[in-house]
């Protein structure tokens, strides 16, 4: 009788989990772009059975506790992952949102991990980055600790073990984002970082900390800067994560081209403010000069 050796299973199922990637990356997103269909809004009225706020309310939360569901049972991998992203996604879409998703073409064929650092404005990029990114690599997020203690979303996002921050004290939060970051990067996960301290509606650039830019710095890894308009999502005044929707505003997500830290990192953090900062006017966000009276958080 033969038997496998250590390294031929390993190869064997290195071999399985890249032809699993290679099929993942076209499921979903195979252009470049990805533009919601105007055609599908057209003459659409939203109320209860249509796409309205309670009609959005129970769909999503069959989509979290399906996700809860297998992320319970130890179920939920990158597939099941990116499955309840587009899941939610599609949903949105029913109710209204209009995605301009573009720079697929600066992910798609990365064979390293990286940082993603983006601007954060509304739970809907924490739901959708998910099937955006996934698809292409192992990734997974810096958090604040009470995503990983809510009832309802914690076994998801404890299942894809992210970095835990508790945003009170900024010094212990860089030397565990450097420590555990640093690790997951040398074991080919990538990172995405939302260098502010909380969401909001205003882009303000001196709350938009170098973290991300210092990760990259210790790791010796790239970064991929991200742009992102999600205020059609409103932050909820109840319940935060179930704020209203916005039907005039579209949903504009755009990764740039993949940057290198040298030196101290300064100039890298200039340029992706700056990225972040051209594409929010170029669609019209909010621009702090300072920091709003009573910012959403």
């Amino acid at each position: 009788m033969s038997h496998f050796n250590t390294s031929q299973t390993n190869d064997i199922t290195l071999s399985i989990n890249q032809q699993h990637r290679s099929k993942l990356r076209t499921q979903y997103f195979s252009e470049s772009e990805y533009h919601t269909d105007p055609g599908q809004l057209a003459g659409r009225s939203f109320n209860l059975f249509t796409g309205g706020r309670a009609y959005f309310i129970i769909k999503f939360l069959s989509i979290i506790l399906r996700s809860r569901r297998i992320a319970l049972s130890d179920k939920m991998d990158a597939n099941e992952w990116a499955r309840a992203s587009i899941d939610i996604m599609r949903l949105l879409e029913r109710c209204g949102a209009v995605f301009h998703i573009t720079g697929f073409d600066n992910i798609r064929h990365l064979d390293e991990p990286v940082i993603f650092i983006s601007n954060h404005m509304s739970t809907l990029e924490t739901m959708i980055f998910p099937v955006l990114i996934a698809p292409f690599m192992d990734v997974t997020f810096v958090v604040k600790e009470s995503l990983v203690s809510m009832p309802l979303f914690s076994p998801t996002m404890r299942s894809r073990d992210p970095i835990v921050v508790s945003r009170a004290n900024s010094r212990e939060d860089l030397v565990k984002v450097i420590s555990e970051g640093t690790e997951k990067l040398a074991n080919g996960t990538s990172i995405v970082i939302f260098p502010q301290s909380t969401r909001r509606e205003y882009f303000n650039p001196d709350e938009f900390n170098s973290l991300g830019v210092k990760l990259a710095s210790r790791s010796g890894k790239r970064i991929v800067p991200m742009a992102i308009r999600t205020d059609f999502w409103k932050n909820g005044k109840l319940i935060k994560d179930l704020g209203p929707f916005d039907r005039s505003i579209p949903v504009n997500i755009k990764f740039g081209e993949l940057m290198e830290v040298t030196g101290n990192g300064r100039e890298e953090q200039q340029k992706i403010v700056a990225f972040v900062l051209e594409n929010l006017k170029q669609w019209g966000a909010k621009v702090a000069e300072r920091v709003p009276d009573h910012p959403s958080s």
